[in-house]
């Protein structure tokens, strides 16, 4: 059985994936070695923080951040802050789409993003973002 915390993640993951279908999407990627032409997504663990618990029956109510990285060169008729910027509302319109998951999250948001260039000796410079998608969510065991 997938727990809760997999499970959130995992379907975050498929969110931003179906938002951006030519970017590369991954989760936990240790050290991006290229770009890909239609961008690449890191989705990090994030940190779950400390739950707040109530009785009767037992319930951990978690404010989840994810990690999100983004990262996309120029195209031929856009810049990279147009790209970039293009990404983000595709994710943020998915996110509006379905703020609970399919049910598994009571709501969920996205921080605003903070942008900076990517430079690698010999290619070109990248436009990267980072952000954090807020989740919350209950479950019975933290563990689960």
């Amino acid at each position: 059985m997938t727990s809760k915390r997999e499970a959130v993640l995992d379907a975050v993951r498929a969110l931003i994936a179906g938002a951006l279908p030519n970017a590369e999407v991954k989760r936990n990627l240790a050290k991006p070695e290229r770009i890909p032409p239609g961008g690449l997504v890191v989705i990090r663990d994030g940190d779950p923080g400390e739950p707040e618990v109530t009785l009767s029956p037992v319930s951990y109510l978690y404010t989840h951040r994810i990690a999100v990285e983004i990262a996309a060169f120029e195209s031929a008729t856009l810049t990279r802050e147009q790209v970039l910027d293009g990404m983000l509302g595709a994710i943020g319109a998915a996110i509006a789409a379905d703020r609970r998951l399919g049910g598994l999250a009571d709501w969920i948001e996205a921080e605003a993003p903070v942008s900076d260039d990517a430079e690698t000796q010999g290619a070109l410079p990248a436009r990267t973002a980072e952000f954090a998608i807020v989740a919350v969510y209950a479950t019975a065991d933290p563990l689960t």
